[in-house]
């Protein structure tokens, strides 16, 4: 969980490195749409950008701190957040939020 949670946010701040330098963050989604609506990118990524940015809240900041720490008010551990099901679910999204990222990539590097 925890490796592909962190492969959809890089992926996504992969994107972002596109459109220029990019803040510190684990939540990439929004910077992505607001880019977006800013028309910092080719219009012609819109689509690939936008389902990045929905995998990216897919498995976000908060998946993030349960795949790190757990709930800590419940005092549960990451292991008995998530079982394989949900692995392999994080899995099929971070596979393609990376097919995306690196779509966006060749494209972009493509046409410089």
């Amino acid at each position: 969980m925890d490796g592909a949670q962190l492969a959809v946010e890089n992926a996504g701040k992969a994107a972002l490195a596109l459109a220029g330098q990019i803040g510190r963050t684990h939540n990439p989604a929004t910077q992505l749409r607001r880019l977006i609506g800013e028309e910092r990118f080719d219009p012609a990524y819109s689509e690939k950008l936008e389902r990045l940015a929905e995998l990216a809240e897919l498995l976000g900041p908060d998946i993030h701190v349960q795949t790190d720490y757990g709930d800590e008010v419940e005092g549960r551990t990451p292991w008995e957040l998530f079982d394989e099901a949900d692995a392999g679910q994080a899995l099929v999204v971070a596979e393609e939020a990376v097919s995306l990222a690196n779509q966006l990539i060749s494209k972009e590097s493509h046409e410089q």
